[in-house]
């Protein structure tokens, strides 16, 4: 496996945003979540590439959905308390157009079963309802304004009612008349004093009419639409009820607390053999410390998001395989991209926060040790520039040059290029001031090895290429575009040591591998069903490594064109179980410069170093067994889980090894309290 000198790095202080609204896209296309945090990122999840998180728009400080629906043909809408509607961009990746829903602040969107129409609920009691046409969307009509802010909604399978939510009401809308047809009063308190109001946070409309409430009062009730009559009551918190959702069959029901809980209720006999059914409690399970604001029933899983910052998907195991990859629970608490940059030679690190970007310089030591033994620093590290990003937009992306003389970032509408001098201890920092206005957002930046170029990938898979000078100047080259015509953001870009090659992974899966000394596409990888998650070119052979969602590893000969023939016996041998039964993917590639054979791979739980000069494991052999670590086990892969959660790991050069680590406790420490907490007995 090799012996490195372990920088272990605990400097960088991210904290996951919590989550306010998930949705779940409509059949028939591929089956996505799309999330939104309080920071107003927006970020949106494969449910067939193992819940990876494909794309991510920044956020934005004024913008913060409270809301998120998908509309026909896979169009994602939002609205928040800034009172705006907003349409998503999925594939250039910003937000397409905004507008003002003249209600106040919106506290709930909804779009009809067909898809082309939508609902909002507004702070000044109005329901409005727009059309949903190709390019925008055209405000139809006002339903009866009531007193209060509509707190939630639900349209019946018909498209002909709507359910509203309100303070201590709900209202049922038909359409047509824009008129209220059904008055519901839920102020039944089963705790505390009935002088408090109660808030129907969330509704949902079965098509045979019954109306399901969560409320404040800590309740799930159902409801009878035509008569208003309660049909079954579950006391279920202390606290509030705060999300629900409905499974499309609306034989199950999933439900969010306030503190923490998730519960789902099935459509089931309450005897064997009963011919009668009703709604009854099957399982609760509790996987967040802190409120559930929202929840998602897919077809196969429970989908639970809470203020703590984690995205729990939880299978149904009677709709999967048990004992399968897709029956495996699923949390996702750090992001699936890299927000950590290395400048190897000046051995610096780039931390990127949501509104900062942060400089350290790694510590060092003079002392020498036995193996595994921690040894004294001889100067600690050192914080030695913070910078702050202007405007409402959050970093999207950043990058420290190789030499740690550039610092680039972008949000979605700006691109910032800074140069950096270090001279002993004094710091200082210059921004460039006539940067190439490249006209489109940059979502992913990457300087050369050399440091005297950037790449920035852009809209349509394209790649600007900027040329940096020693004045401390930047100059437009060429743009490089894929042959093939797609709307679709490149995201991920790796380059060759050399300079000579390029290779950019798109938001349809596509990778493109240019030539850059013509400036021109050179060929393409073959396509894969499943998204690029890292991608690097070793500097000995300039074969491109690739890491899929799916944990499948590639490796691609940009000479010759085709996958290696150790990629290809990877591939017939296929990879060992516990690899493929791994919950987060691959983050990042290197390579070793001492060995040309070795490829350094890392996830948020272990990083491996992968020796393809030795066999393949077989499913029986051990990945982790320390006993046959120390004992120099004969498989290609060598897992180390002693730093973890891995934000980054890089080479530093043959013997030096940085780890940044950011642990759980760390954060959960930063978390606020949460509202309300479980106690035991209550």
């Amino acid at each position: 496996m090799g012996e490195f000198e372990v920088h272990r790095a605990r400097l960088f202080a991210f904290l996951p945003s919590g989550l306010r609204c998930v949705a779940a896209s409509r059949p028939p296309g591929p089956p996505r979540l799309a999330a939104a945090r309080l920071s107003g990122a927006l970020e949106l999840y494969g449910l067939r590439a193992n819940g990876f998180q494909e794309k991510v728009i920044p956020g934005h400080q004024a913008r913060t959905p409270e809301a998120l629906c998908w509309a026909a043909g896979g169009r994602l809408f939002g609205a928040g308390l800034s009172g705006e509607i907003m349409e998503y961009d999925l594939e250039r990746l910003r937000v397409k157009y905004a507008l003002d829903g003249f209600g106040g602040p919106i506290w709930s969107a909804v779009t009809d079963p067909v898809g082309t129409r939508l609902a909002v609920g507004c702070d000044d009691g109005s329901v409005k309802l727009f059309q949903i046409l190709t390019d925008r969307i055209q405000f139809e009509k006002n339903l009866d304004r009531q007193k209060e802010r509509v707190l939630s909604l639900a349209w019946h399978s018909s498209g002909t009612k709507i359910a509203a939510g309100s303070m201590d009401l709900i209202r049922v809308f038909d359409v047509r008349s824009g008129h209220a047809v059904q008055r519901i009063l839920v102020d039944r308190r089963t705790r505390g004093p009935r002088s408090r109001r109660c808030a129907v946070w969330s509704v949902g409309f079965l098509s045979d009419g019954t109306i399901v409430s969560a409320d404040s009062a800590g309740k799930l009730q159902f409801w009878d639409s035509e008569t208003g009559t309660l049909r079954q009551t579950h006391p279920l918190s202390s606290s509030a009820v705060l999300s629900l959702a409905v499974s499309e069959e609306e034989d199950s029901i999933v439900v969010g607390t306030a503190e923490g809980s998730v519960y789902q209720f099935q459509w089931l006999p309450p005897k064997l053999g009963s011919s009668e059914h009703q709604w009854v409690q099957t399982k609760s399970f509790r996987h967040h410390t802190h409120d559930v604001r929202a929840v998602a029933h897919t077809p196969t899983a429970l989908v639970s998001a809470g203020l703590d910052g984690q995205l729990v998907i939880r299978p149904l195991m009677e709709k999967v395989e048990a004992k399968t990859y897709e029956a495996a629970l699923r949390k996702v608490t750090f992001p699936h991209r890299r927000l950590i940059s290395c400048a190897r030679k000046a051995r610096l690190l780039l931390f990127q926060y949501p509104q900062r970007l942060e400089l350290w310089r790694l510590g060092t030591t003079s002392a020498t040790g036995r193996d595994g033994e921690v040894l004294p620093l001889s100067r600690p590290p050192e914080h030695l520039l913070q910078l702050k990003a202007k405007g409402p937009e959050h970093i999207g992306s950043s990058c420290l040059s190789p030499c740690g003389g550039w610092i680039a970032y972008s949000s979605v509408s700006r691109f910032c290029l800074h140069q950096v001098q270090l001279s002993g201890e004094q710091v200082a920092i210059r921004r460039v001031p006539k940067v190439p206005k490249l006209g489109r957002s940059a979502h992913q930046l990457l300087f050369s090895a050399d440091s005297s170029r950037l790449f920035v990938a852009s809209d349509e898979g394209s790649v600007h290429v900027l040329k940096l000078l020693p004045s401390g100047a930047c100059k437009y080259l060429h743009t490089l575009r894929p042959n093939a015509a797609t709307a679709e953001a490149a995201y991920l870009l790796a380059v060759s040591a050399d300079g000579k090659w390029l290779a950019a992974a798109g938001g349809d899966w596509a990778i493109t591998i240019y030539s850059l000394q013509s400036a021109k596409p050179h060929c393409t990888v073959p396509a894969y069903d499943c998204p690029v998650s890292a991608l690097a070119i070793h500097p000995a052979t300039s074969n491109l490594v690739i890491a899929h969602a799916d944990q499948q590893v590639f490796e691609f000969s940009i000479v010759d064109k085709e996958y290696t023939p150790w990629s290809r016996r990877l591939q017939q041998h296929g990879l060992h179980k516990d690899w493929l039964e791994r919950d987060t993917p691959i983050t990042h590639i290197a390579f070793s410069p001492r060995q040309a054979s070795h490829i350094l791979l890392h996830d948020t739980y272990m990083f491996c170093v992968l020796d393809k000069a030795l066999p393949l494991p077989d499913d029986d052999a051990s990945l982790t067994h320390l006993q046959s670590l120390r004992k120099g086990a004969r498989h290609a892969f060598k897992i180390c889980k002693k730093y973890q959660p891995l934000m980054f790991v890089d080479l530093l050069d043959e013997k030096s090894l940085v780890v940044v680590e950011r642990p759980l406790a760390d954060i959960q420490a930063q978390l606020p309290p949460p509202v309300s907490r479980k106690r035991f007995g209550t």
